[in-house]
């Protein structure tokens, strides 16, 4: 009887923090990515961005089914957020192109992630139910990675407007339906 008691908690435990771990998995491919910028190892770092955007998606679905939803969870995946879709896409798209605008390619980047820290301060603190206010950093963070892909193609002047854009859209106050 006590062995099953003890493991009932154990699996109760476990499921209520799946979601974090989830979130957890997040960051971590978003901090490999990072890592592997610095190592100029562009394209790995554009899959591992990809990843964790998986895993952003269902840290999510995961607390909603198990209904563990929680304060700490959802700080947390901001903070996971910041790093994978603010941090690491801004950090890839500097080093591939925005670099050789010298300060400038510096600064729209920071602009970047600094719009996304704004956008999810402010989900953090701001009750919408059916709706985001404004573009979500995870869809912000993964058009910036993978206009990557278009570096061969268009001018480099145009990532910065891209990124300009998309920081902008972060921080706009348009209402995008959740699905």
């Amino acid at each position: 009887m006590f062995l099953l008691q003890h493991l009932d908690q154990t699996v109760k435990k476990i499921k209520s923090q799946a979601a974090n771990l989830i979130t957890l998995i997040n960051l971590g491919f978003g901090a490999m990515a990072i890592l592997l910028v610095l190592q100029g190892e562009l394209r790995t770092s554009l899959l591992l961005i990809t990843i964790a955007a998986v895993f952003d998606r269902l840290d999510g679905m995961v607390a909603r089914k198990t209904n563990t939803t929680s304060e700490l969870g959802k700080q947390l995946d901001s903070l996971s957020d910041i790093i994978s879709f603010g941090v690491a896409p801004a950090i890839l798209l500097y080093q591939a192109v925005l670099f050789t605008f010298g300060m400038p390619g510096a600064i729209f980047a920071i602009i970047f992630i600094a719009c996304g820290a704004i956008r999810l301060a402010r989900f953090n603190v701001t009750e919408t139910h059916g709706f985001f206010v404004g573009l979500p950093i995870t869809a912000a963070g993964l058009f910036l990675t993978l206009s990557f892909l278009l570096i061969d193609i268009i001018p480099d002047y145009h990532f910065m407007f891209i990124t300009l854009i998309l920081a902008f859209l972060m921080i706009s106050t348009f209402k995008i339906r959740k699905i």
